[in-house]
């Protein structure tokens, strides 16, 4: 078998060195990964520029663009083969609900889905980043179950793992995105040439974290997997909106 790995938070990330060493084991591993954090790159591609693909002495390959440029250009012109799998993580922090909308995480497999090949996002739902051992654990295990039933259809999968031992875990969980309240206000402040910056504000609490979804399961010790999918038609409204164009 053979994956693509890649993430958002850098080649030199410890949890993409924690998984790629947890799959070398089951399954031939190229890493191709952003040069620096892209977090928050979300779906991005570079195009007002070229991109160079470097190796470093440990064996990663690492691209000056974003995590989806990663996957592209991985995909479409540095490997002789097509990737069995792509899987992005294991990324430090959380990525669940409105979140996987921006997550770099979540683009990098997006871009291995949306080029046919089965994908998943993985993220350690903390930012202490204790157990990124447990989460590299999952991802072993989800990839020998989908070795022993290869999906029928396209896949995307976004996994969290709570940051916790593999013995502490309550197990896995099929869940759905929930909702987070309206993200924090900008943060405003002087850099020392006495110029007005702004940082961009902590997303919001959860809003919708009932049973079912992703913000409940990882508060309760389970491992969410969610199923996503990319299109973005809003069915409810062609009917309204169709009723416009009549004259």
């Amino acid at each position: 078998m053979r994956i693509l790995l890649s993430n958002d938070d850098g080649y030199f990330a410890p949890g993409l060195a924690t998984l790629a060493q947890a799959l070398a084991a089951h399954a031939e591993i190229t890493v191709v990964a952003p040069e620096r954090d892209r977090s928050g790159a979300s779906n991005s591609l570079t195009l007002d520029r070229p991109l160079m693909l470097r190796q470093a002495p440990g064996g990663f390959y690492y691209v000056n663009g974003t995590p989806t440029d990663c996957v592209h250009l991985a995909v479409t012109g540095m490997l002789d083969h097509l990737p069995d799998m792509v899987i992005s993580g294991i990324n430090h922090g959380a990525n669940m609900g409105d979140d996987t909308i921006y997550s770099g995480t979540v683009a990098a497999a997006t871009e291995g889905y949306l080029l046919g090949i089965p994908s998943i996002a993985v993220s350690l739902a903390n930012h202490d980043g204790k157990h990124f051992d447990t989460a590299a654990r999952v991802v072993v295990d989800l990839v020998r179950r989908i070795q022993a039933q290869p999906p029928t259809e396209p896949m995307l999968l976004n996994v969290n793992v709570p940051d916790r031992p593999w013995d502490e875990l309550a197990g896995l969980a099929v869940t759905r995105l929930g909702k987070r309240h309206k993200a924090e206000s900008v943060v405003k402040t002087t850099n020392p040439r006495g110029q007005t910056v702004y940082w961009v504000g902590a997303a919001g609490a959860a809003q919708d974290a009932g049973e079912g979804t992703d913000f409940h399961a990882v508060a309760h010790g389970w491992v969410s997997i969610t199923p996503l999918q990319m299109d973005l038609t809003r069915f409810s409204q062609m009917e309204s909106v169709s009723k416009w164009l009549k004259p």
